[in-house]
């Protein structure tokens, strides 16, 4: 196996939405942060794709010229191993997503979410995942959510939101416009046995003229404000929706997009937002 390369991004607070501009598009997976004594803070990303780690330098160049950033070699095998010290458990409402090896630690009252590591691919740490996977608990355990109701996830990256839907016994659809995500949400559907769950390639037309009970949608705030009246075309009357990948600055104006809904209920995790019309 080809070594892994990593990226190291210093930047100051004040271009945190510049470089976060660039990571939350290309790094789908995630990336580790950390504060550093000197008030700045450090991105880490792990990549074997050297067409995105390019895309990644290169757009940091351009959106913090700022920052400081350093590549190097992680050895794949070190990479491997490291996950069973890094993938904990990552409870989430009705939820629990975690790794095959700690399948048996989950707790009887939760719903486990299976996810096999891999290097490209997101492990349900992200703030908005935990953010969406606990609004569509609490629209479940509302009843506003049932079994036999559809559901579409757009943007649907490791496939965990819709894992989480099918398991609860909806039914649907999710769609994600990289194919090597869809290769890996279709692996995590079978591992989960998440029959209910469909995985296409595309974005909001993978679902052509259906309509859904629930629509979610964990992408970023640009595409969210633009798609808005697609997405709100796939929204049965009355449906439910959920949208993440947003910044908590950037709340309000993805909500503005979405005005003929109605306000949305507005939930935070750190930097993040989720916005849920019930």
């Amino acid at each position: 196996m080809a070594d892994m390369i990593r990226i190291d991004i210093v930047a100051d607070e004040e271009d945190e939405d510049a470089v976060l501009s660039v990571l939350v598009p290309l790094v789908t997976y995630g990336w580790q942060e950390d504060s550093l004594p000197t008030g700045e803070t450090r991105y880490r990303v792990h990549c074997e794709n050297m067409d995105v780690v390019d895309a990644v330098c290169a757009g940091i160049q351009a959106a913090a010229p700022r920052a400081a950033i350093e590549k190097s070699t992680v050895p794949h095998c070190d990479w491997q191993a490291a996950w069973k010290d890094f993938f904990t458990p990552v409870p989430c409402g009705r939820f629990i997503v975690l790794p095959p090896w700690l399948l048996a630690s989950a707790p009887a009252n939760a719903i486990p979410i299976v996810i096999e590591p891999k290097c490209a691919f997101g492990t349900g740490h992200h703030n908005t995942t935990v953010l969406c996977l606990e609004a569509i608990s609490s629209l479940l355990d509302a009843g506003r959510l049932k079994a036999e109701m559809r559901f579409f996830d757009l943007g649907t990256g490791t496939g965990i939101l819709g894992i989480g839907c099918a398991l609860s016994g909806l039914t649907g659809i999710g769609s994600d416009i990289d194919p090597l995500a869809v290769d890996n949400a279709r692996e995590n559907r079978v591992i989960n046995k998440a029959e209910g769950f469909e995985v296409r390639a595309g974005s909001v037309e993978a679902a052509g003229t259906e309509t859904f009970d629930l629509v979610i949608a964990n992408i970023l705030a640009g595409p969210l404000r633009e798609m808005a009246p697609d997405v709100m075309a796939r929204l049965k009357p009355g449906g439910a929706l959920i949208l993440s990948g947003i910044l908590t600055i950037q709340a309000d104006a993805v909500a503005e997009a979405y005005a003929a809904l109605g306000q949305p209920v507005h939930t935070v995790s750190g930097d993040w937002t989720a916005l849920v019309w019930a």
